[in-house]
């Protein structure tokens, strides 16, 4: 059970040099370069805010439409960060088959650097909503429990990086499903919405969306400055971990087919 994590552990200045690495050479040549990372996010939520705000006139009752702005942008951080790492980890082992063949280098850590690279969106984005709901006066002592919930996100984005890192050596669709996936969950996720609005027949299938339960902890924590309700917390704590050593043990037992297929 605790392997994983010992495995983390052990190899943790490689994971940390190599994720810094990727890091640097993935924003490396580009002309705006690191600034992307502030671009993005804000690029995307002012898509999110003219379409929900200006076209179709969302309102909330009790927030202001600032305030909306806020509760989208707390919403679409953590999306923006599980996507990039479902991208990114989809085709980590299949892109690095010369470490996958090199027999001194852990591969377990390769779809891991990956989603540790896509949290630097994340990681940006939540510092400017930070910032901002400070500046609006809006900020509380429970957005300390932010942290709490990133770090089990990300665990969760491990666990899934193992499995569908694996599953795409021998199935090569499985980075075209990503692609479709994430513009579901896009869709289904509450981003722009409150799970109020929707209707009480299909709030159970809302909750099947692990992102439901990670965006409102966020939402809550951030803009209604309140424990997360409904029980999420000990709800995503407990699916995080669980995905975290299945992604682990699936990829252990995947791994020696590697060779064969890449």
């Amino acid at each position: 059970m605790f392997q994983s994590f010992l495995m983390l552990w052990k190899h943790r200045k490689m994971l940390r040099a190599t994720t810094i690495s990727d890091i640097r050479s993935k924003y490396a040549g580009s002309v705006l370069g690191m600034f992307w990372l502030i671009l993005y996010p804000v690029l995307m939520l002012t898509a999110y805010s003219i379409v929900y705000v200006f076209i179709l006139r969302l309102r909330l009752d009790q927030i202001s439409t600032p305030e909306y702005v806020m509760l989208i942008f707390a919403g679409l951080i953590p999306f923006l960060g599980f996507s990039e790492g479902l991208a990114s980890s989809v085709v980590s082992v299949t892109a690095n088959s010369s470490l996958v063949k090199n027999t001194l280098y852990p591969i377990e850590i390769i779809p891991v650097k990956a989603v540790f690279c896509s949290q630097c969106t994340e990681v940006v984005g939540m510092a400017l909503l930070v910032i901002a709901l400070a500046i609006a006066g809006n900020l509380s002592w429970w957005a300390l429990l932010v942290i709490v919930i990133w770090f089990f996100q990300v665990m969760f984005g491990i666990g899934v990086g193992w499995i569908i890192s694996a599953l795409n050596v021998v199935l090569r669709d499985m980075q075209s499903l990503i692609g479709i996936m994430t513009m579901f969950l896009m869709m289904v996720s509450p981003i722009a919405y409150t799970p109020d609005m929707i209707p009480d027949g299909l709030r159970p299938l809302l909750k099947l969306n692990p992102l439901y339960y990670f965006i409102t902890a966020y939402q809550d924590c951030l803009l209604y400055q309140r424990y997360p309700m409904q029980n999420v917390l000990p709800i995503l704590v407990i699916f995080s971990i669980a995905t975290f050593l299945i992604g682990y043990w699936f990829f252990e037992k995947m791994k020696q087919l590697f060779d064969d297929n890449i």
